[in-house]
């Protein structure tokens, strides 16, 4: 009888099948970061509409299955979501750039283009692959006291393979493959186990398959893998666990992007100067103590949020070689600074891993601890909250000074809510923005201190750059009132107000 000697492939069909749902889900994150970033609203896009599309695909798969009670038929869906899979990558860079570019306005577009990419990209794939549970569940269904034990058996093989479908493409294939490859491999995997199952049941239907493997094959081999995202001067881009990297080089100057490309994450030129931006705030921070504050009293800097380095070698830059600790959570994104970014600083020591769980491990104290990993519009929130920089002032020297960049729009509610948090670690706040930048760098003191005592240090700063650098900060100063939100461990809606610091920019407030 068919269900029983073909039910063990049909329980392999649901188990790749599932590896391929849930790969296809990780990797479209993957796709859309570069385009639009990898921010709640992307993921809100990728997970809730994959999940619509599975929802109409269990039911479309019902009534199909009812009506063709055939694993013929299921072969060839799978067949076919599997091609339509594996031609996502192919489709999809003009797709996601009439996305991104067809709204007119950018913050538009980072909100509202990961919907419209994945209802065109991932509708007509996910809805057949959701088809394959309950039609296996009707085919293997020969008696109604079995209906509950085949559906549970069924469901939870499928589940067990969307488990190895999550940690496939971010832990092996788009490292080592990269995303296109990955959406292809897992295309072919499928392909491969619904064309095998056709030829056991029908196999003069299943020669006429054959092109849709080749096809894919030939498409990967024949086609060049053009830049993921193209841009003027890109000299090196890569994917990694955590993002897409991109560096650019213009008018001598290299600049490392991250994902959706919005914000400058680090900085270069042979022989600068100035890194003419945020980065150049970073080394003011701890003139803000009382007076008199030389600058040898700058002993040591953590910097989390390291990107390429350019806080680090600022600080080399004014300080000399003091020691500093550079916490970077992206492996690759070192290899980066390391190679294109000349961050070899001797006194920099590298460190791979998440900014508050270094800082829980380590028992060292600075007297500058610097935070650049904040981007709108997403920010990691577990560095934002009381909790955490009581951690951070626990590192801190009785001098000691916590710098934080912050970005906003003309919406400053981010800014004062992140003053309002550090006020409550921290007797004193002082807000810098950023000239030509949607930037403010915040700057609390262990030590409770006067906005004045920037310039009442100046003539004691050792390099006259530093002095200019002093004076565009105090023309800067913002007044900050602290907002009524403070971030906590336990509550820190900071995706919430983002998104509405974005949304106020969008309609014009």
């Amino acid at each position: 009888m068919y269900r029983r000697n073909e039910q063990g492939y049909l329980y392999v069909l649901a188990f790749v099948s599932g590896a391929v749902s849930l790969g296809v889900e990780l990797s479209a994150s993957r796709l859309l970061a570069p385009y639009f970033g990898e921010s709640h609203p992307v993921w809100a896009a990728i997970i809730g509409l994959i999940l619509l599309y599975l929802t109409v695909g269990y039911f479309l798969g019902g009534r199909w299955a009812d009506r063709s009670p055939h694993p013929a038929t299921l072969y060839q869906i799978v067949a076919w979501a599997s091609l339509l899979v594996g031609l996502i990558p192919f489709v999809a860079r003009p797709i996601l750039l009439l996305t991104r570019w067809g709204l007119t306005d950018l913050n538009l577009a980072l909100l509202l283009g990961p919907f419209v990419a994945v209802l065109l990209l991932f509708s007509i794939p996910v809805t057949l692959l959701g088809c394959v549970s309950p039609f296996i569940i009707r085919l293997l269904i020969d008696r109604v006291e079995r209906a509950g034990n085949v559906a549970g058996r069924t469901y939870a093989i499928s589940t067990a393979g969307s488990l190895l479908g999550t940690l496939l493409p971010v832990f092996l294939l788009v490292p080592l493959l990269g995303t296109r490859n990955t959406f292809v491999v897992l295309a072919l995997g499928l392909m491969a186990v619904a064309l095998i199952g056709l030829f056991r049941v029908a196999p003069r239907r299943a020669l006429l398959y054959l092109w849709m493997p080749l096809s894919l094959i030939l498409l990967d081999l024949g086609l060049p893998a053009h830049s993921i995202k193209p841009q003027e001067g890109v000299i090196f881009e890569t994917e990694s666990a955590y993002n897409y990297i991109q560096v650019v080089e213009r008018d001598g100057w290299r600049y490392l992007f991250l994902n959706e490309g919005v914000g400058i994450h680090s900085v270069y030129r042979p022989g600068m100067v100035r890194a003419r931006g945020a980065w150049d705030y970073f080394v003011i921070a701890p003139f803000f103590n009382p007076p008199p504050f030389p600058s040898d009293r700058v002993e040591s800097l953590a910097m989390i949020g390291l990107a390429g380095g350019t806080v680090p070698k600022q600080y080399t830059r004014f300080f000399g070689p003091i020691p500093i600790d550079g916490v970077e959570i992206d492996p690759e994104i070192v290899e980066v600074g390391r190679r294109y970014f000349a961050m070899n600083e001797p006194n920099l020591n590298v460190i791979v891993a998440d900014g508050r769980a270094f800082l829980s491990r380590s028992s060292r104290r600075y007297t500058v601890v610097g935070i650049d990993a904040y981007q709108l519009p997403y920010i990691p929130w577990h560095l934002t909250t009381v909790e955490f920089f009581q951690e951070v002032r626990s590192h801190l020297t009785e001098d000691g000074v916590v710098a934080v960049n912050v970005g906003h729009t003309q919406d400053y509610r981010l800014v004062e809510a992140m003053a309002a948090t550090l006020e409550q670690v921290f007797p004193s706040v002082h807000a810098i923005d950023v000239p030509g930048s949607l930037n403010t760098i915040l700057v609390a003191t262990v030590q409770p201190t006067e906005a004045d005592n920037l310039l009442a240090n100046r003539p004691l700063m050792a390099d006259p750059i530093l002095q200019q650098i002093a004076d565009e900060a105090w023309t800067n100063l913002r007044e900050i009132e602290p907002g009524p939100m403070v971030f906590t461990d336990d509550r820190a809606p900071v995706e919430m107000l983002t998104h509405l610091v974005v949304l106020s920019y969008l309609l014009g407030r």
